[in-house]
């Protein structure tokens, strides 16, 4: 009887915690600018699209939350890849290293990378 109690626990124990293999959205937020949602396929559209653009050599260290200094000239987002990806919209960007990064114009805030 007790090894009974004992399996339905660890049965009931499984069955309250969620699957490991589920898709991932990737969502940054900062405390000046909200939040910005890019799925994964969106990211690669981005990384794509803006990732050949000159990229932008600076002293500081680049993360999200950081200021970008006034030295770095940030680009708009062009319209074509907002149609496309509309939480985008608003922001401005800059290529890395070879990655992208998008920049709250208003503050100079980095809002997310995109690798």
């Amino acid at each position: 009887m007790k090894a009974m109690m004992i399996a339905a626990a660890a049965i009931g124990l499984m069955a309250a915690f969620p699957a490991g293999a589920q898709t991932s959205v990737t969502t940054t937020t900062t405390e000046t600018t909200g939040s910005i949602t890019i799925a994964p396929e969106q990211r690669t559209v981005i990384h794509q699209r803006l990732g050949t653009a000159k990229p932008v050599t600076i002293k500081e260290r680049v993360s999200v939350g950081a200021t970008v200094p006034d030295t770095v000239e940030l680009q708009t987002v062009p319209d074509t890849i907002v149609s496309d990806i509309p939480s985008v919209k608003g922001y401005s960007y800059f290529v890395y290293n070879d990655d992208v990064v998008l920049v709250d114009p208003k503050t100079r805030k980095v809002v997310t990378i995109v690798e």
